[in-house]
């Protein structure tokens, strides 16, 4: 599949990432929408990944900027999980092992074929302080080896002022439980 968009896209994409960098300005203080449209209009594949992002619900803004990589980092800023990555297993594995009432997809190969990574807790627990966010949603998180090699997956949401991680079988997948990505552009 080629990882590119038409001139409309690309153009509506930016206009829509601009308009919430500007309306959302506290995730991102001290930075330009200049040097960040510059770095987008120069990343095409990753201009797609960020278009993915928006087309699943996630919302994605700037949420900072990497000064050793000379990135910015995106994020999905959606209230709740997208609604466009829910009801998911965790990762391929776990979704072939469920026989009965398989999902149709899994977050781990779907963040894949958008070119994103799902958010780590630290990095979940970053965005929650930029906002509440899955105040009635949930979302995958990475998780650790010795964790997934027993059959568990990790999760996590926003409730009664504070971030949880859960876990649960990696197979599992309800309609509330989603993915959040991460992109350095």
């Amino acid at each position: 599949m080629e990882k590119t968009l038409t001139v409309e896209q690309r153009e509506e994409l930016l206009d829509t990432l601009q308009k919430r960098f500007e309306k959302h300005m506290e995730r991102h203080e001290g930075l330009e929408w200049e040097l960040i449209q510059s770095k987008l209009e120069a990343a095409g594949e990753k201009l797609w990944s960020l278009h993915e992002m928006e087309q699943t619900g996630g919302e994605p803004d700037v949420v900072g900027y990497d000064e050793e990589t000379d990135a910015y980092i995106f994020v999905d800023c959606s209230k709740q999980s997208p609604k466009g990555r829910r009801s998911v297993c965790y990762d391929r594995s776990a979704q072939e092992g469920r026989k009965k009432n398989p999902p149709k997809n899994n977050a781990m190969d779907m963040a894949a074929e958008m070119g994103i990574e799902l958010l780590t807790e630290e990095q979940y627990r970053r965005l929650q302080e930029l906002g509440d966010f899955d105040t009635s949603t949930s979302s995958w998180v990475q998780t650790p080896k010795d964790i997934r090699e027993k059959g568990g997956a990790v999760f996590c949401d926003f409730r009664y002022g504070r971030v949880f991680l859960y876990h649960n079988g990696a197979d599992s997948y309800y309609a509330a439980r989603g993915f959040r990505g991460r992109l350095n552009v």
